[in-house]
């Protein structure tokens, strides 16, 4: 046994030093490969023309939301009830005269800001989950102190860019109030960006608040400080909590990704082609409002595709189908001059096993291929979205990390040509020894912080421990060196106050 923790103990050391290893990381990803697109401009137009038909003869509904109604209307669409048809073209016209191509979001510690759009892409941590799991303890409903550890994770580690917004539900505090902790909680224990609450626009208008105090009010309204989540309810609706909150955030230069939830077979279409023009639809319907509504604010396009289980309804990740719809997607947001959201590590497994591996490869992958801007649920899922593991969470950092390193592609200058190691080992010999390979051996290749590559004799002194097993020490070694980024004591003083007279103002609730 005592070989075991001496063993364990190097583990941990080695495990340290590949994470100090990575401090020069750029707060988010510039690539440096071409997106790989799936779709001609054949299909392309096919696919447009059919989202203008969805938009002008079937329609999109804006459900309890008088005001968006209006504005739609003075704008030339055709209301009928809650109904809302588009001319055709529209919202194309509307979206490129006035939606930013690209924005800065901004970190309270200005060298972590965040470019959206473009060439660029941003991991972000999983979102909504109730439950969590670990090793120990198994599943369980998630709670602040849960929440805090997340937020805790993602700020160590330079493969996540971004702190996300709603990594676990909180179910230990009154879900009225909860959205207060969580944004204090983002705000405090981590200095990367982060996003606000959309469960109410009230919720929205906190989170405003909240950042006024962190940023100052004249700030946040040049400038926008969150990104914030903005399903449309598939098929070709929004409700009136969804178009609130946007409301909230737009009128404030915050911006919103206007993202469908797709359940393939039950939401949209079976089909990609389908799919993929129900998508279009939404999100130029969701956008134009926003755009009309407040023109010029930041506006993503966003999607959540899966399939399902035809046999049970489930749904299914890591399957040909959603990876096409996430390309194609790409390709249309391209198009359209949008930021794109979509992508992620999501598996449908209970568990870190096999499953949740392969299917979580077959999402991170096409992501950073397709050239997503804004990744959402980079980190964590597992059971579809129901639980955020931690074990799971350190592993798909390892994996963000690997794509980090992808992204930049074949390096080209003279040291990456190395044509002066070739010269000086020659045929036959090895380049252990060589001066180029001792110049750069600690950058030469990724190091994975959970992969073990020792001999069978090795892993088995060391306790013959899985992925998941090491991934539990290493979360735990994390959590117990997490030091708290400074704050200013006044702002944190304001921030408490803000968050303690809210709370006062109502009492616990369930809605």
């Amino acid at each position: 046994m005592s070989t075991r923790r001496r063993a364990g103990g190097g583990r941990a050391a080695r495990m340290k030093a590949r994470q100090d290893n990575t401090v020069s990381t750029p707060p988010f990803i510039t690539r440096k490969i071409s997106p790989f697109e799936v779709l001609d401009e054949e299909a392309i137009s096919i696919i447009e023309n059919n989202a203008d038909t969805i938009l002008e003869e079937i329609g999109i509904e804006f459900r309890d939301d008088p005001e968006a109604l209006d504005v739609l209307k003075q704008a030339g669409c055709t209301v009928e009830g809650e109904l809302v048809r588009f001319p055709r073209g529209m919202c194309r016209k509307i979206i490129s005269e006035n939606a930013p191509s690209q924005f800065t979001q901004c970190a309270r510690n200005p060298e972590k800001n965040v470019v959206i759009g473009g060439k660029n892409t941003v991991f972000v941590p999983g979102y909504g989950s109730p439950f969590v799991r670990d090793l120990d303890n198994g599943r369980r409903y998630a709670t602040l102190e849960d929440f805090k550890n997340f937020v805790k994770l993602a700020y160590m580690t330079p493969y996540l860019h971004h702190s996300g917004g709603t990594i676990c539900e909180p179910v230990d505090v009154p879900v009225n109030k909860r959205h207060l902790d969580m944004v204090y909680t983002h705000m405090r224990y981590s200095d990367k960006p982060f996003m606000g609450s959309v469960t109410h626009p009230s919720r929205a208008e906190d989170t405003i608040a909240m950042c006024n105090i962190l940023f100052g009010e004249e700030f946040v309204q040049q400038n926008t400080v969150t990104v914030n989540l903005i399903n449309a309810n598939s098929p070709m609706t929004f409700d009136d909590t969804m178009l609130g909150a946007a409301k909230v955030y737009a009128r404030n230069n915050q911006a919103c990704v206007v993202s469908p939830f797709i359940l393939a077979g039950a939401m949209s279409p079976v089909t990609v082609a389908g799919t993929l023009s129900q998508i279009l639809a939404e999100v130029l319907a969701g956008v134009t409002f926003i755009q009309l509504y407040a023109p010029g604010a930041p506006c993503v396009f966003g999607t959540f595709a899966s399939s399902i289980s035809m046999q049970s309804g489930a749904p299914t990740f890591g399957s040909p189908e959603p990876a096409l719809v996430l390309y194609g997607a790409a390709q249309l947001a391209r198009r359209l001059g949008l930021p794109f959201r979509s992508g992620g590590a999501l598996p449908a497994s209970k568990i870190s096993d096999a499953q949740a591996a392969y299917e979580t490869a077959n999402t991170l992958q096409p992501t950073l291929l397709a050239g997503v801007n804004f990744a959402l649920h980079s980190a964590g899922w597992l059971e579809g979205g129901l639980t955020m593991g931690y074990e799971k969470f350190v592993m798909d950092i390892d994996q963000l990390g690997m794509l980090q390193k992808f992204a930049q592609g074949v390096d080209l200058s003279e040291n990456g040509q190395a044509l002066d190691a070739i010269r000086e080992v020659g045929p036959g010999k090895h380049f252990l020894g060589c001066e180029h390979t001792q110049k750069n051996f600690e950058t030469a290749f990724y190091r994975s912080s959970i992969a073990d590559n020792n001999s069978f004799e090795q892993w088995h002194e060391e306790g013959e421990l899985d992925a998941t097993q090491r991934a539990n020490q290493l979360y735990k070694t994390m959590l117990s060196e997490y030091q708290m980024p400074e704050l200013d004591p006044a702002i944190d003083e304001a921030l408490l106050a803000y968050v303690k007279q809210r709370k006062s103002e109502f009492p616990d609730g369930s809605e």
